[in-house]
């Protein structure tokens, strides 16, 4: 009997969301390809992954909308997903649509809290009661669906950086706090991935997004047995940086400056427009040069919103470097992809994997998962290559 596998999106109704959900019934059906899922490389074959129709989908957003319309909003504009797949897929997405519940907005900020209304009626008036009501959502979804394992995703957008204070050091300081905790205690972020940790459930954070990076959500974590896993997403630009920044230390040249300037017009890239979440993003994207190269160049990471782009985001790198002799030369490159459909299949491999040291027996936080993200929570090292060895002996130890 398959396993069945709870996949809660925050954000759900977003491109990544949508794309992952309808990818899923896509992939169950056969009808496109599995490119793009790292998880069907040949050193993952014959481990007991939940395959695509194993999982169910349910989830969060403060947009009341449907899966369908946001595919039909995708396709008309950016160009995306085939009508047939739509259509084909309808009624998995009509059915995920309807375990989707109204999220909350009290420490998400301004400009996240402007994308919709649903919810808006009876909002939570603190902390706790936020928490609780997403507990709640997460209890009748595992006992209606009779999910084995509830995997809680992040893929909503990029709060304000949220800087932590004392009473984010342990769990009973914090956990005295709730009740009167206003957003200023945590951001939205966090308390989904208290809910989800409270419950022994697994959390998954794809976005730069504070979620469970502090020490008392941690010492919970180890209390309930929670797996846990993040942060941001690697998917194009920063990753082409940890591809290319050990080329440049392993020929000792010595990179004088890396200049990015990324594009983009999703959701995303309207949230990204103001100053207070773009340097959440911005402080992810820039950090991982100095880490590999040992020293840090002159950087400048920017980010645009440019309306008319859609989901399509365009980065344009420029490295200045120092060659034999002291002759200055350059690199630059452009990567352009759609960000939803680069950001998808690294979404359920991580899910995949997730589930995967669930019924091996893991807790706390995956470390072998690193080379998945920006900012790999608990490791230092962001070394591409270095990364994908993690995982590849974390994997041969699973098989031998």
């Amino acid at each position: 009997m398959s396993r069945r596998v709870g996949l809660w999106l925050i954000g759900a109704f977003g491109g990544v969301g949508t794309t992952i959900t309808l990818g899923l019934s896509c992939l169950s059906r056969k009808i496109t390809p599995d490119s793009g899922l790292t998880t069907q490389m040949p050193m993952f074959q014959g481990l007991n992954l939940p395959e695509p129709g194993d999982f169910i989908i349910g989830g969060h957003d403060i947009r009341k909308t449907s899966f369908v319309d946001s595919a039909v909003e995708f396709r008309t504009n950016s160009g995306v997903f085939q009508p047939e797949w739509i259509e084909a897929c309808r009624d998995d997405l009509l059915a995920a649509s309807a375990r989707v519940r109204p999220g909350t907005k009290l420490g998400s900020g301004a400009t996240i809290s402007k994308m919709g209304s649903w919810g808006d009626e009876s909002p939570a008036q603190n902390a706790a009661e936020a928490v609780d009501r997403i507990s709640k959502d997460l209890d009748a979804f595992v006992a209606a669906e009779k999910i084995d394992h509830l995997i809680m995703l992040n893929v909503s957008s990029t709060e304000p950086v949220f800087h932590t204070r004392d009473v984010h050091h342990s769990w009973a300081s914090l956990e005295a706090a709730l009740p009167t905790g206003g957003p200023d205690l945590l951001p939205s972020s966090a308390l989904y991935a208290l809910a989800a940790i409270r419950g022994g459930h697994s959390y998954v954070n794809f976005t730069p997004s504070l979620g469970a990076s502090i020490p008392a959500i941690e010492e919970l974590a180890a209390k309930t047995g929670s797996l846990m896993a993040g942060k941001d997403g690697k998917t194009g630009e920063t990753m082409m940086k940890t591809v290319l920044a050990p080329m440049f230390a392993h020929r000792n040249l010595k990179v004088l400056s890396w200049v990015g300037h990324n594009i983009f017009g999703n959701r995303d890239g309207v949230v990204l427009d103001d100053p207070v979440n773009k340097a959440s993003k911005v402080n992810t994207k820039d950090w991982v040069t100095t880490q590999i190269l040992g020293y840090k160049p002159n950087t400048l990471v920017t980010i645009e919103y440019i309306p008319d782009m859609g989901d399509w985001k365009t980065a344009w790198d420029h490295i200045h470097f120092q060659g034999f002799m002291g002759t200055q030369m350059t690199l630059q490159f452009t990567w352009q992809g759609c960000d939803s459909l680069l950001a998808a299949p690294l979404a359920i491999d991580l899910a995949r994997l997730t589930d995967l040291a669930k019924q091996r027996g893991s807790k706390g936080l995956q470390k072998q998962l690193a080379v998945f993200f920006k900012s790999p929570e608990g490791v230092e090292e962001n070394h591409f290559f270095r990364q994908w060895a993690t995982l590849e002996a974390y994997i041969a130890g699973l098989k031998g």
